[in-house]
């Protein structure tokens, strides 16, 4: 449970909210829906109490009731910074939305920076950047790669000896930070790639239009949903015959794009054949793996390589 803006600015809301986790951490899922509705009656504009009740609710079965609470988290937050109306999709109040709210996607990683790598590679057992690399190694070396989401850089330490000049990009201004620590990426940026399409109008300012030679995405598609606007993106920035290498966590045949309870979407294989076929791409090789453990659990993903026509 994220802890962003957590304080409500009362002191007696934020000793109500404290002893609901202790209730809710103790088992007591009802004694913490009530205490959590103790504290927002006495702060009802406050956001992060909102989301958290109906969090509790949630987890309590009380369904029609966290609709309410999530509806109250995104009245007194429009931006939707804690991912109010993707819980409102999952519990069918609400259409699943294309893509996640920006400021949702980009809170989270800015406050996960810090702790990123030592949870998604030591605790939840993310090889994504290695796998892909090793798909990579035989047609390298490569003149241009542009890492996609790069976050922390991960993948950039992976790519770093294949690559003349590396590029990366990300929405979050902490993992920006942190893949600048590294001294792997000759240039970076802030980009928002859940706005591909607008992106695609930066290209040419901020990214190498028809001239990267390698784009990859390592667990970055599964934060967008909808790829209609993402594959143009790539696809601009390719020269002729250049590579783009990705990972999903995959979706039944059926189902496109699907929103999951770890609010990641999961993506078909049919959905990405059809988005390739679209835009030219051919696929040169598919892998399916477990990409990471969530709740002790592996989560079942896909890797692509494939080559623009």
């Amino acid at each position: 449970m994220r802890l962003v803006q957590l304080s409500s600015g009362d002191a007696i809301a934020d000793r109500r909210i404290d002893y609901a986790r202790m209730l809710f951490e103790a088992g007591d899922l009802q004694g913490a829906v009530e205490m959590m509705e103790q504290a927002v009656e006495l702060v009802p504009a406050w956001a992060a109490g909102w989301f958290r009740l109906g969090e509790y609710r949630e987890k309590a079965s009380l369904v029609a009731d966290a609709v309410d609470a999530f509806r109250q988290a995104l009245a007194t937050d429009p931006g939707d910074i804690f991912g109010a109306r993707l819980k409102l999709a999952l519990l069918g109040a609400e259409e699943v939305p294309d893509r996640p709210p920006s400021r949702y996607v980009e809170s989270l990683f800015d406050e996960y920076a810090d702790r990123f790598e030592t949870s998604l590679v030591d605790k939840l057992g993310y090889t994504v950047p290695g796998r892909l690399a090793a798909l990579l190694k035989e047609a390298a070396p490569y003149r241009l790669a542009v890492d996609l989401g790069c976050g922390t850089g991960l993948m950039g330490l992976e790519l770093r000896a294949m690559v003349g000049r590396l590029e990366g990009v990300d929405l979050s201004a902490r993992m920006l930070s942190k893949a600048r620590q590294k001294e792997v990426y000759d240039y970076l940026a802030r980009v928002d790639l859940n706005f591909a399409a607008e992106a695609t109008g930066l290209v040419s300012d901020l990214l190498p239009r028809c001239r990267a030679d390698l784009v990859v995405a390592a667990d970055v598609l599964n934060y967008l949903g909808s790829l209609q606007a993402a594959f143009p993106l790539v696809v601009d920035l390719l020269a002729p015959g250049g590579l783009f290498a990705f990972s999903i966590e995959e979706a039944e045949a059926d189902q496109g794009f699907v929103l999951q309870d770890s609010l990641r979407y999961a993506h078909s294989e049919t959905y990405i054949r059809q988005l390739m076929d679209a835009h030219r791409l051919v696929i040169l090789d598919l892998h399916r793996m477990d990409i990471r453990f969530d709740r002790g659990k592996g989560v079942r993903g896909m890797l692509f390589l494939s080559r623009k026509q």
